[in-house]
């Protein structure tokens, strides 16, 4: 299937690596269908594309690659509406954001998911030991090509 971005052009993914998350993200409900996009093979940061908005793309990471105390606990409930049978088929992403020459993860907002069915959520998280703007990683500690725009 064709997906159109505006950072990409129009990219070609197989209609399995679509990513449905039908309540959408925190401030996007109404773009539900997303796909994954890889930079690259050894990439640890990647694009969530819109299915449905060109534009709207967030760059995205597992937190647990630089935050290794990092879990989700992710309710009973929440494993049923995710359809989770086992927590091993769930992949948790953090949505990044750059600040002040820091990259920054929301690891109070996680999105999870089910990668055996592609649905996802994004949940929110009491955890106070866990913020909006948690840092991550400095940017002068990457390589140019491998900085989120």
């Amino acid at each position: 299937m064709e997906v159109r971005t505006t950072r990409f052009g129009v990219v070609e993914i197989a209609e399995d690596r679509v990513i449905t998350i039908p309540k959408g993200l925190l401030g996007f409900s109404k773009f539900t269908r997303y796909c994954l996009l890889e930079p690259g093979e050894d990439a640890c940061f990647f694009w969530l594309q819109s299915l449905d908005e060109p534009s709207l793309a967030f760059v995205v990471t597992d937190p647990s690659l630089f935050v290794p105390e990092y879990a989700v606990p992710i309710r009973p409930d929440q494993m049923a509406e995710l359809g989770l049978e086992r927590l091993e088929d769930a992949q948790t992403f953090s949505i990044v954001n750059k600040v002040d020459g820091m990259l920054t993860g929301n690891l109070q907002g996680p999105v999870v998911i089910n990668t055996i069915t592609r649905t996802g959520e994004q949940l929110v998280l009491a955890d106070r030991r866990w913020s909006t703007r948690h840092p991550l990683l400095r940017v002068d500690q990457m390589a140019p090509r491998a900085v989120p725009a």
